[in-house]
Parts: structure tokens; sequence; C-alpha cells
């Protein structure tokens, strides 16, 4: 069995400070989004995508250089980058193969995964959608099959956790397993609902019960 983790959002706490810098660049160009709605609509995907949508959506371009002011900014709140509460114990406590299927690049991945004492605990086994396999990011499966492809692990057995609908979706069509994740700063009213809306088996508030839910899972599904 392998179980395959999400890293923004779910391991690091990452998420919530990709969405305060996203917000505080939009008011700069009068838009109105709030750190919810970027949650609840956007987790899980790249800032390229995130800005094309709403690109589509107003019907309009909007800076060239907004991306960059977003990543500029995200890149000092990330300096104060915490674990996500229990992920260390958690951890220590899973005995199956593990590894990490994120949609951020492996430079980013590594610094975070660094600055969170994460990197060791994974390495080498961290994966960027954008740079394996087809390269799709999220909610394409491309990731998730590429670490099933390079583990030798049929898809069935593999347990992935995710916060976002998009990773939920992606881990799905992969035709692997998901418990939802909405532990993180970012977590939303509904947020549950939507995972399991997106194929989530089951959703935990704590990385704590991570090891008891996939022997729960893994048992359900042999018997």
């Amino acid at each position: 069995m392998l179980v395959i983790f999400d890293c923004d959002g779910t391991l690091v706490d990452s998420e919530i400070l990709w969405s305060k810098a996203t917000v505080e660049v939009f008011q700069e160009e009068d838009l109105e989004m709030s750190v919810e709605d970027i949650s609840s609509t956007y987790a899980g995907m790249t800032n390229v995508e995130i800005i094309a949508k709403i690109e589509e959506q107003l019907e309009r371009n909007l800076p060239f250089d907004i991306i960059q002011r977003i990543e500029e900014r995200a890149e000092k709140r990330l300096e104060k980058l915490q674990v996500i509460d229990g992920a260390h114990e958690m951890l220590d406590q899973l005995d199956y193969a593990r590894c990490v299927c994120s949609n951020t690049n492996s430079d980013k991945l590594e610094a975070n995964m660094r600055r969170t004492g994460l990197w060791d605990r994974f390495r080498p086994y961290v994966y960027s959608a954008q740079e394996v396999g087809t390269k799709a990011p999220k909610p394409d499966p491309n990731v998730f099959l590429h670490a099933a492809t390079v583990l030798d692990v049929d898809p069935k057995v593999c347990f992935v956790i995710e916060d976002s609908v998009h990773g939920v979706q992606a881990a799905v069509q992969a035709g692997m397993r998901v418990i939802g994740f909405t532990g993180a700063s970012h977590s939303y009213p509904g947020h549950g609902e939507h995972l399991m809306g997106g194929g989530a088996e089951t959703v935990v508030r704590r990385l704590a019960d991570v090891p008891a839910t996939l022997e729960a899972l893994k048992d359900w599904q042999e018997h």
C-alpha cells in the first residue's frame, strides 16, 4: 500500500498564506475577493490557472506582472510557514510507503518541506505535477499515476490525503482512494462536503486521525 500526500494545505499550512497574498494583490487591482473565495474555489490550482480562470470570468486581462506580485508577496509570508499540527507525529505512526504529489514546482516544494522539517521524511519521493509524466497539473491524474508507476504500486491500493477538490478529483481519476483533509487554516464552511462531493471516501480534521482511518478503510476494502 502507498500513502500519497498533497503538500500545501495538507502537510504545511501554506494555502492560507497564498490566499492572503492573492487577496492583497487583487485589492490593489480593485478586485473584491475574500480569502474564503480563493480557498473554496481555487485551492490546489497553480497561479497561472487561477489568473486564467479569473480573466475568463472578468472577460479582460489582468496586469502582466500580477502572478509575479502574488508570488513575491507570498514568499514573504512563507518565511513564517508552519507545519500542520500533528504532521510529524502522524508520520511517526505510519508504517506504509509514502510520497508527496503536488502541483507546486519542485524548488518551492523542497523549500517549504525543509522549512517545516518534512523534506528528509519524504525525499526523494516528492513529485511535482508540472515536472513529471505529461506535466499536466491536478485535476489531471498525471502526478498520482506517475508516483504509482515509479513506486510500482497498483493505483487501487493507493490512498491519497488531499485538502482540495481538484486534488481529490485527480486521485479519483487515477483510480485511487481518497481521504479529505480539512484541518489547515484555509478550511472553510462546507469544505468537507466539497471534498466528499469530489470523491473522498471520508474526511478528517486532524492528521493524527490519518493512521487509524487508513487502517479502517483498508480493512473495509479487504473484507
